[in-house]
């Protein structure tokens, strides 16, 4: 069931990416609800969005050439993290979750993709496994943060140790918002943990529990991590320097997961070298160590211990900017998020205000 909708919502929008989507973003004030709002599919919300939280994927995938445009059609809304409301919910099959969420409930989550009905709106459809009770105690933004990158960072790092106590971890890329949550999760886990960052950021990092931090701008990464004892996993959330997945057999234990979270571009050459890495024989010069492009999946008891973490004050959310939806603010943050220098979270806020 779900209370009397309106017929239009505002959203912002695009209908091309040349030269970047933020160029192209347009605010509409009468935009169309998605199609199937008025009647969910099993396993699926509607959500009235309150925040939402950017992240690089919203505008790489969009901007891929031709496969972009069939991802999300045209017009398209950008983002998928999300904190909202319950509006409306589709039967719930139980093959997700044996609990039903509740008209008004706060929620937060993901959706599985790009896609032409994204999170920068005021309502959306998100999928159950992606869309989870907010629990008390902890705020709608701090939430909205957490949605891809607490989980990305999570799925890197929980499933790959081995219990965690005394596990070495390197995070490469520790001050944006995969490696502030990476930082915690792997402390919360029991883990040492070594990341990287700017100078700048280093006493941020080191405030999230990092027991070592390597200023990338003023020391070579490489050379700092082969004077430490080896490391059990690396999560790179960068794809830089270049020569650190090869390195790695010289920082690493043998077997040690390599999971790659960011890259500088997704183009044909990091396509070539994906392939270098996974598929050419180690005997011809191919990977030495099992490395991983992580496929996320939104999975609700993933987030369950993700927000009892968050409950227990053992991970938070690290937010750099919040912008309005009013303004071009949006437009501005996805510019401040392309710089690719920002600390922990970037921001924007759907709804002027609510209940937490």
């Amino acid at each position: 069931m779900a209370s009397k909708l309106p017929p239009t919502m505002k959203a912002w929008q695009f209908t091309s990416t040349s030269p970047t989507l933020e160029k192209n973003l347009k605010l509409n004030t009468s935009a169309p609800l998605p199609a199937s709002a008025s009647s969910l599919p099993a396993d699926q919300t509607l959500v009235q969005v309150l925040v939402v939280s950017l992240n690089p994927v919203d505008y790489k995938f969009p901007e891929i050439p031709l496969l972009g445009r069939l991802m999300t059609g045209s017009p398209a809304t950008p983002s998928i993290d999300y904190a909202g409301r319950v509006v409306a919910t589709g039967p719930n099959s139980k093959k997700v979750s044996a609990t039903d969420l509740e008209l008004g409930q706060l929620v937060f989550g993901r959706l599985d993709g790009p896609t032409k009905f994204g999170t920068l709106a005021e309502y959306t459809i998100a999928p159950r496994a992606g869309c989870v009770p907010i629990p008390s105690g902890v705020s709608v933004i701090d939430a909205a943060c957490a949605a891809s990158v607490a989980l990305t960072a999570y799925q890197c790092i929980i499933p790959k140790i081995k219990g965690g106590a005394g596990e070495r971890v390197f995070i490469n890329g520790g001050s944006g918002g995969t490696g502030t949550f990476g930082i915690q999760i792997a402390k919360a886990a029991g883990c040492h943990v070594t990341t990287s960052c700017s100078g700048a950021n280093v006493e941020l990092c080191e405030s999230l529990g990092a027991d070592t931090v390597i200023d990338y701008t003023s020391k070579d990464v490489v050379a700092e991590l082969k004077k430490m004892p080896q490391f059990d996993l690396v999560v790179d959330n960068v794809g830089l320097p270049a020569n650190l997945y090869w390195s790695a057999p010289s920082f690493t234990k043998p077997g040690a997961p390599y999971m790659q979270v960011g890259a500088p571009a997704i183009s044909l050459g990091f396509v070539y070298e994906m392939l270098c890495k996974t598929m050419w024989p180690r005997l011809l010069g191919g990977g030495q160590r099992p490395w991983e492009f992580l496929h996320l999946e939104s999975k609700v008891e993933d987030y369950a211990q993700i927000g009892r973490w968050m409950q227990e004050g053992k991970v938070r959310a690290v937010v750099d900017e919040v912008f309005g939806m009013e303004d071009k603010g949006p437009v501005r943050a996805f510019e401040k998020l392309r710089t690719g220098r920002t600390r922990g979270k970037i921001v924007v806020k759907v709804a002027e205000r609510w209940d937490e």
